[in-house]
């Protein structure tokens, strides 16, 4: 489920009481608040006959300020390939996020995990970008290329780049 919604304390806590309610169980999660806004997906194991009813106190929620989004998960399929961690640091502008998705895209590479924010820099004060991910890269990627084409990229867009691979194997898909 996506849950999207202004943040406040005691949200978590809602959505973990109605899970627990319906005889569920909270597989994986990601949330975080941004802009004072509260933005989640999320995962759970809920009986089949508690489905509806879960689903229908989540929308309940919708009163309260909440929108969620409940989605059936799909069966799990396997893939080849690696994971690896891409890293970015630079002077921030315009266009960076989409000059790499771009290259990521090119190649078959799947985005899993992207964390990203502006900060100061220590010494000049200046706004620096940086960007955090975990990526899935097919067997079907030549890594050799992918990595070239990033560098050209990082030396147009004036930033730093590493990409780490960190792990080969086949990985299921989730």
């Amino acid at each position: 489920m996506t849950v999207i919604g202004a943040d406040r304390p005691g949200l978590v806590e809602t959505i973990a009481r109605l899970v627990a309610q319906h005889g569920g169980n909270w597989l994986e999660s990601r949330m975080c608040r941004l802009g004072g806004e509260f933005a989640g997906i999320l995962r759970v194991q809920i009986p089949e006959a508690q489905q509806a009813p879960l689903a229908q106190a989540l929308q309940a929620l919708k009163d309260r300020g909440l929108t969620i989004i409940v989605q059936a998960d799909h069966a799990a399929t396997s893939r080849v390939g690696s994971t690896a961690a891409l890293e970015l640091v630079g002077q921030d502008r315009p266009g960076i996020v989409k000059e790499i998705s771009r290259v990521l895209a090119r190649h078959g590479v799947n985005v899993e995990d992207l964390t990203t924010e502006c900060t100061s820099a220590p010494m000049s004060g200046e706004t620096l970008f940086r960007a955090q991910a975990r990526l899935f890269i097919p067997a079907a990627c030549d890594l050799l290329r992918l990595r070239a084409e990033l560098e050209k990229i990082a030396a147009d867009l004036l930033v730093e780049i590493s990409l780490a691979e960190l792990r080969s194997a086949e990985i299921p898909s989730v």
